[in-house]
């Protein structure tokens, strides 16, 4: 798996297809770059070229145990890093749930290398209470209970998934070392969840923000409230948290039409304006 050097930590990466249209992929919390293989494989098919990212403490990326190495700013500037190592001036940034918070980073801090972002499940105001029930628990397991944890690590390597993805998305979270694991929780819980909604008012880029129903970590409130602070970005409803993965064509679809939407060169144009 290729990688780069960003302040001195090494972040790994996959590209999928090629040519002038550059598509980020970025995972969830404690996920990794593999949660969205299936996504990146059919965008590419559609004449993009998709490079999916694992975050600093995330899959085959550097994992150190200090939780100041992490923070969702720190995120937005490995994906504008990942952008200067391929050369890409700009791209689309697309993510979930951690990584949708990481696109608004990026566009935050260089709106003009950001062609459109994809903003699936983001962790917004709505979602504070709802993030703390969820994660506290696991951040103190991980923290107090890690020969515990390292324990369970170590059995669920040893568990063959047959090359079933959604076996390997699961069991991925719970393989690695609950250390560096911890400081990636620590950092989030003290710093910032994503830019000020002042910010994200100025972030011009059109945006696909899609929500769902019946989940308190990403409530649709606050995908229906990040539309309305955008000003060019449309509302899509998901049925679940589960459709992109389980049943994939119709988002699949609204998703490349809309990476097609934003390479059109009267975006350029308008830009320039």
């Amino acid at each position: 798996m290729p990688s780069f050097t960003h302040e001195g930590r090494q972040l790994a990466y996959t590209v999928y297809g090629e040519g002038p249209r550059t598509t980020v992929l970025l995972h969830g919390l404690l996920m990794s770059q593999k949660m969205h293989r299936p996504l990146a494989k059919a965008l590419a098919r559609r004449g993009n070229r998709v490079v999916t990212l694992d975050l600093l403490g995330h899959g085959r990326s550097d994992r150190p145990r200090d939780m100041h190495a992490y923070s969702m700013t720190f995120f937005g500037q490995q994906v504008l890093g990942l952008l200067d190592h391929l050369d890409v001036d700009e791209a689309v940034i697309a993510g979930t749930s951690l990584g949708a918070n990481t696109a608004l980073e990026a566009a935050a801090m260089a709106p003009q290398r950001v062609r459109g972002m994809v903003l699936e499940m983001p962790v917004l105001d709505n979602a504070l209470l709802g993030c703390a029930i969820a994660f506290t628990p696991l951040m103190c397991a991980l923290t107090f209970g890690e020969p515990i944890m390292q324990g369970l690590a170590w059995v669920t390597r040893r568990i063959p998934t047959g090359g079933l993805w959604g076996a390997d998305i699961a069991l991925d979270a719970v393989r690695q070392d609950p250390g560096p694991s911890a400081a990636v929780l620590q950092g989030l819980f003290f710093g910032r969840v994503a830019p000020h909604r002042d910010i994200r008012r100025t972030l011009t880029a059109p945006a696909l923000v899609i929500g769902h129903d019946r989940d308190p970590v990403h409530p649709f409130s606050d995908s229906d409230a990040l539309v309305g602070e955008l000003p060019d970005a449309r509302l899509m409803r998901a049925t679940s948290l589960l459709e992109l993965r389980l049943q994939p064509e119709r988002l699949t679809t609204e998703i490349g039409e809309f990476l097609d939407y934003c390479w059109k060169p009267r975006r350029r144009a308008r830009a320039a304006a």
